[in-house]
């Protein structure tokens, strides 16, 4: 038992959103089990108020990749308009991502499909933004994950 708290409790330190998922499943189990507690416990709720953390993560990731992919977007199709807002929006959602990642590393797993999704709106909100015909955007986010996180990518224009 003392491994496996330490675990728990390794986990909790490098991965939050997966120690979520995991401590939601062994509520759900014990809950199943109808596990005797001293005190009455509402397993089920406490389930979803802990798998909640782990929504919360995915959605952040969510957030931050649409602004991001909506600003390099915006410097990618409208180089003129380029500005140090833009510069300091980017450059502060790839910080943010970063940290993110670095306290959920298992996210990682999902930046792909995540980046396709958000691209789906970011596109959107570029050409509201930009006043440029929504067809000027591709509908497949031309940017990877690796690309739009990395500090040193500034996509040009053609």
């Amino acid at each position: 038992m003392r491994n496996h708290l330490l675990s728990m409790s390794t986990l909790y330190e490098d991965d939050l959103a997966a120690w979520a998922e995991d401590q939601a499943r062994a509520l759900r189990a014990a809950a199943r089990a109808k596990l005797n507690t001293p005190v009455a416990v509402d397993w089920e709720n406490l389930a979803e108020e802990i798998e909640q953390l782990a929504r919360s993560e995915r959605r952040e990731l969510a957030s931050r990749l649409f602004r991001l992919l909506t600003h390099l977007a915006k410097w990618r199709w409208q180089p003129r308009r380029r500005s140090r807002s833009w510069r300091a929006t980017i450059g502060e959602q790839r910080r943010e991502l970063a940290r993110l990642l670095a306290d959920s590393p298992s996210l990682r797993s999902i930046l792909p499909e995540t980046v396709a999704r958000a691209w789906a709106d970011a596109r959107g909100q570029a050409a509201d933004a930009t006043g440029l015909p929504l067809a000027t955007f591709p509908e497949t986010c031309p940017f990877t994950p690796e690309a739009a996180l990395d500090p040193d990518f500034w996509p040009e224009a053609d």
